[in-house]
């Protein structure tokens, strides 16, 4: 018999759920919808991102995880439904106010300057002045300091420039950028879709790291050896709805793919809340 694994169930409970024994999510979508004209991109998404946690966001091409993406970014303002952020309703219209809650994302792209070095890049549009004029040692002296937080020690220098730098440096620079602005969730979008074997290793620690620093991650990713690697949660997306969010423990590849492909699956899933643990 099929069975389709919900996410957060529709229920009037509070965000997070009754369950005293269970922290609350930093970040929680409920029943979100969004449609551009007669498309319907989401269709009554709940999603549950806990601190300290690394949740996979995976689904098909056109499953609906870039819009979600850019609706918890401010891009694409939800049309029906609430996020609630620590346990409050708000509303993210803009990247602005994204940003303003603590969060960041690293686009697939990177949205890197090739010609600017490491330090220009990290404090893009955010730059440290002192009397009217850049302070560029406390700037460096920041970049630095994120760098080696995040154990990062491949980068020669901070002052060399990105078009010097590998994949996996690029990438390195771009969480570093998105966590030193006192974030707590940092969304990766296909953070190893260009990359070799040693660079994603290297991408993959360094999201593990994120974790353990208790800063709440999304990884999108169509690797699904990458998402077992590195991921607590898996929330599969099918046709703009959520069709399961338990951890990944309790799934296996074959599992994943069936949902992912069909929406539900032959497999015997343990029915479980989000964000609760195995």
């Amino acid at each position: 018999m099929n069975t389709e694994v919900l996410g957060a169930p529709s229920t009037g409970a509070a965000p997070g759920g009754t369950d005293p024994s269970r922290a609350a999510p930093l970040l929680e979508l409920r029943h979100m919808s969004k449609h551009f004209g007669a498309v319907q991109a989401l269709s009554e998404v709940n999603l549950e991102v806990h601190a300290g946690k690394v949740t996979a966001l995976v689904g098909d091409n056109g499953a609906g995880k870039s819009v979600t993406l850019k609706t918890i970014a401010g891009i694409h303002p939800p049309d029906s439904g609430q996020i609630y952020w620590e346990g409050r309703p708000v509303h993210i219209r803009s990247p602005r106010d994204s940003a303003g809650l603590g969060i960041e994302t690293v686009y697939q792209d990177l949205a890197l300057c090739n010609n600017l070095d490491i330090v220009q890049n990290m404090f893009l549009g955010r730059e440290v002045t002192r009397r009217f004029l850049l302070d560029e040692n406390a700037m460096e002296s920041a970049a630095v300091e994120t760098l080696a937080s995040l154990n990062v020690t491949t980068v020669r220098s901070v002052r060399q420039a990105v078009a010097s730098l590998s994949g996996g440096q690029r990438q390195a620079v771009a969480v570093a950028k998105a966590v030193m602005w006192n974030s707590k969730l940092v969304i990766m979008d296909e953070p190893t879709a260009a990359l070799g074997v040693a660079q994603t290793a290297m991408v993959l620690n360094l999201t593990r790291r994120l974790a353990e620093r208790g800063l709440a991650v999304i990884f999108v990713s169509h690797n699904f050896n990458d998402v077992f690697a590195v991921c607590d949660q898996i929330a599969v997306l099918y046709l703009g709805r959520m069709v399961a969010s338990i951890p990944a423990a309790h799934l296996d590849r074959q599992m994943v793919v069936d949902l992912v492909t069909t929406g539900t699956t032959t497999r015997p899933v343990p029915t479980l809340a989000q964000g609760q643990g195995a």
